[in-house]
């Protein structure tokens, strides 16, 4: 069971007064040395070498490379080149995927380090990040990274925004720990607590804290150490291939031992009976299963990528067509994580909806509610709130209403936020030397009320109207203003004449494309749940919004009842997990897996890493995830965009829908080959192929015809069936059904050319090339054939691709070849062939093309199971 990270700490807080002079540098040392770098755990980069070193050991690929090893030092210096450069170049193009895949996410992770400010023998030093150690002395303002884990001496309006461990998109107010409980539970998020957590963004204020956690201990390196105990599932595709491989190898093997004693035992040949035993094996081994496979993950990895999509492990790929559920985060996924004013009420109760005016100005009343509401604002903002109001001026006020940029006011004295009164003031003088202030306000709307001294009938209106936009999800705000004549200010905000003026409804917007993407998901049988760590009420509201079902929903601490299997119980039916702490989404994505599903999971905070990691498939975000977010992930969405996780899952989907096409075109081609391969055995007829012959078919006609599949278009209901149940295998019995019909027919056919011509006493040599020819316009109809699995001949024929078009002249190429050139003629020992024997080896091709069609009519149902 994977280990969940720490519970949270409880301290005793003593005297906040800074009476220190921070470490000396001597002790600083000490401790950095004792106690390690301040740096988030992250696992050893991936370099070409390791990935190279994980490729070759794969078994597949080394039964590959192996052979061609074996061949080489039998003697037979064609096969073991053909086997050994198609092995190398099925190495070379997995290397240089995921070499470039490492490149990107060690772009994305070498971001600037952030630096801090830090208190040592008496003086502030700008340090590096790493540097800084438990005890440390961090001074802190607006725009700055926290470095460490802090407790606060000093705070002075300071807000913060842990989004990153708790989800939740609003930032959270910090006080001195002098003002605090004398006992507190260290946790990130909540109001009113005097603890700092590295990686969170100040957005107002500032202050000074001493450092009580550095690197893994830290809340973000908890999480992070949690991740080393987990373990990724296995690949399934890889399993499965090795089952296959092994399967075939011991039949393989034993039909060429027993073909090799019935030759030397019948003709007395042995080394005859050697070479016929190889080739034999050689026909009946799939040496293509590897090679088809580890280069369809490779294009499929480099196909996602062109969809701003970064796979990590191209096996990944596989999982993506079969997931059944998408556990998605709200904040920074479906929504936008950027705070935006919706709506606006005026003194006198009336609504304005932004979204349903997004062009006009704002009129007189509404205008002055976010003018003064940027007023109150800091002139450079980081708060996303006042990020809002600043966007919204802009954008919306008539020019001669400049907010803060006004340049006949001057900003000469601000009342920040405190516990007692949650509302802040900023003092704008005329600088026209009249003595005129304009005092602008705005905060908690009950804060607010108490400056404009509001009546009890009033204060009733303004509660219904602030509950009604609370109830739709939106984070509520009052703005007041006063005007004030003389230099003297006075020193509490209450004693100004404010006048109410409305309220300002904030909320983080859905991304633009998530309710079709939603809608694309449900269409393909995806169940797509909500995990987030914010409130039901705004979860709600924005699970509507995406097209999601709200009526079941489950908060963290009715979760924090249930039991593991009352747990699997309720994921059944819950959609939308609201207030969740990062050790229960972990349980969610267990639970799900338990019952058998398939799970997405995407995120980008420190807080989702354990699921993604959990999850068989973890789909970080590459622009707002953390490190430790995009290293727990096996896919990262380079845009940020949810829509993209459709696309990657329409890609999954298509490419193993591809990849069953070429499987089956395998076994197909397999049987008429060995079948040709063993019947001069059985029948003591003359040998038609050789080691070379079933070389040049396996590892050149078809691992290349197996290309055209991999660049195959998706079928036309690929988003509108059910997922794959994960537990049927790649190779189920329909597919194997389906080639060893094909194989068969084929079989039968090419038979009855041998043996026609046989009657015939054609010499030795042309009928070698005679069937050959037949045999390999007979693959080229199968592949044609296996095309497409829904669609018609006449549909699939007239659908693009460009690899069809160069397989098909490769192929008339090569077999020119082997007739023009001398050299070709004599390593295969072909003789020639006529117009007439031309004809007949198309017709070969033609007819098991019809033939296959009438019967993929009546085998359709099956293969799309």
């Amino acid at each position: 069971m994977p280990r969940a990270p720490a519970k949270h700490q409880v301290y005793e807080l003593g005297p906040s007064a800074v009476t220190s002079c921070g470490l000396s540098e001597a002790e600083a040392r000490a401790r950095l040395l004792a106690e390690g770098p301040n740096e988030l755990p992250r696992s050893n980069r991936r370099t070409p070498f390791r990935i190279a070193f994980e490729v070759i050991r794969e078994p597949m690929l080394a039964l590959l490379l192996g052979g061609g090893s074996v061949y080489l030092l039998l003697g037979n210096l064609e096969e073991a080149l053909i086997l050994l450069a198609f092995g190398t170049m099925s190495i070379g193009i997995t290397i240089i995927q995921e070499t470039r895949t490492e490149r990107v996410l060690e772009a994305l992770r070498d971001l600037t380090s952030p630096r801090a400010l830090v208190i040592r023998g008496g003086e502030r030093k700008r340090i590096a990040g790493r540097e800084v150690v438990r005890g440390d002395l961090v001074v802190v303002g607006e725009g700055d990274r926290v470095p460490a884990d802090a407790r606060l001496l000093q705070s002075q309006d300071l807000q913060s925004d842990e989004s990153l461990l708790t989800g939740e998109s609003v930032p959270v107010r910090k006080i001195a720990a002098e003002g605090a409980p004398a006992t507190i539970e260290r946790r990130p998020g909540g109001d009113d607590l005097p603890f700092l957590f590295s990686g969170s963004l100040i957005v107002r204020g500032s202050g000074i804290g001493e450092v009580l956690a550095t690197g893994p201990r830290s809340e973000i390196g908890k999480i992070g150490h949690s991740l080393s105990s987990m373990e990724a599932d296995p690949p399934r595709l890889q399993g499965e291939m090795r089952r296959v491989v092994r399967i075939f190898a011991v039949v393989g093997g034993a039909v060429s031992v027993a073909a090799v004693l019935l030759y030397g035992l019948l003709r007395g040949g042995w080394l005859d009976a050697v070479l016929a035993g190889i080739a034999l094996g050689m026909s009946m081994l799939p040496e293509e299963f590897p090679v088809v496979l580890t280069i369809f993950m490779a294009m499929g990895a480099w196909r996602i990528s062109q969809a701003r999509v970064l796979t990590r492990r191209a096996a990944a790929i596989e999982t993506l067509g079969s997931a059944t559920i998408l556990c998605t985060d709200k904040t920074g996924t479906l929504t936008e994580n950027r705070m935006t004013i919706a709506e606006l009420r005026s003194a006198d109760g009336r609504r304005l909806l932004l979204a349903d005016n997004p062009e006009t100005g704002l009129p007189a009343a509404f205008a002055d509610v976010v003018e003064t509401g940027a007023l109150a604002s800091a002139q450079i903002p980081f708060d996303p709130m006042e990020i809002a109001f600043h966007r919204l001026g802009r954008e919306r006020l008539p020019k001669h209403k400049g907010g803060p940029d006004k340049p006949d006011w001057e900003l000469v004295h601000a009342y920040p936020l405190r516990p007692g009164l949650l509302a802040m003031s900023n003092v704008w003088r005329s600088t026209g030397g009249e003595g005129n202030s304009l005092v602008a306000a705005k905060g908690a709307p009950e804060a607010i009320a108490e400056l404009c001294h509001l009546s009890a009938r009033d204060l009733m209106i303004l509660q219904g109207l602030v509950e009604a936009m609370a109830a739709e999800g939106l984070r509520v705000l009052g703005v007041a203003r006063a005007f004030h004549r003389g230099a003297d200010l006075p020193d509490t905000q209450h004693d100004f004449k404010f006048e109410f003026l409305g309220l300002v409804g904030l909320t983080d917007p859905l991304r633009a494309r998530v309710p079709e993407a939603v809608s694309d998901c449900h269409s393909a049988g995806i169940k797509v749940m909500m995990i987030t760590g914010d409130y039901p009420a705004t979860a709600k509201i924005i699970a509507r919004q995406a097209g999601l079902d709200t009526e079941s929903a489950v908060t963290g601490s009715e979760m924090q009842a249930l039991n593991d299997d009352e747990l699997a119980l309720r994921v059944k039916t819950a959609t939308v997990f609201a207030r969740i702490m990062p050790e229960q989404k972990l349980r969610i994505v267990n639970a799900l897996k338990s019952s058998g599903e398939i799970v997405a999971m995407t995120g980008d905070g420190v807080n989702d890493a354990p699921s993604l990691k959990a999850a068989n498939i973890g789909i970080a975000m590459g622009g707002r995830g953390t490190d430790v977010a995009r290293e727990a992930s096996s896919i990262v969405l380079l845009d940020d965009d949810f829509a993209s996780i459709v696309k990657a899952v329409r890609l999954g989907r298509r490419i193993f829908d591809n990849l069953r096409k070429a499987i089956g075109f395998i076994f197909a081609v397999h049987v008429p080959i060995a079948g040709l391969s063993l019947l001069p055995l059985l029948f003591g007829l003359p040998i038609l192929f050789g080691p070379i012959h079933i070389a040049f078919l396996e590892m050149v006609i078809d691992p290349v015809c197996s290309l055209v599949f991999e660049a195959e278009s998706e079928e036309d209901d690929v988003m509108r069936r059910p997922p794959r149940n994960p537990d049927s295998p790649l190779f189920s019995g329909a597919l194997i059904g389906w080639g060893l019909i094909q194989g068969t027919l084929a079989f039968a056919l090419l038979a009855g050319i041998y043996l026609f011509a046989l009657r015939q006493d054609m010499a030795e040599n042309e009928i070698r090339a005679l069937t050959f020819f037949s045999l390999v316009l007979t693959i080229v109809g199968l592949i044609f054939v296996n095309r497409s699995f829904s669609a018609s001949f006449l549909t699939a024929l007239i659908r693009p691709n460009r690899s069809l078009t160069i397989v098909v002249v490769a192929v008339a190429s090569m077999l020119g070849a082997t007739l023009l050139l001398p050299f070709a003629t004599s390593l295969f020992r072909f003789g020639p062939l006529h117009v007439d024997d031309l004809a007949v080896t198309v017709g070969a091709g033609l007819a098991v093309l019809a033939c296959l069609e009438l019967l993929k009519l009546f085998w359709r149902d099956q293969l799309k199971t």
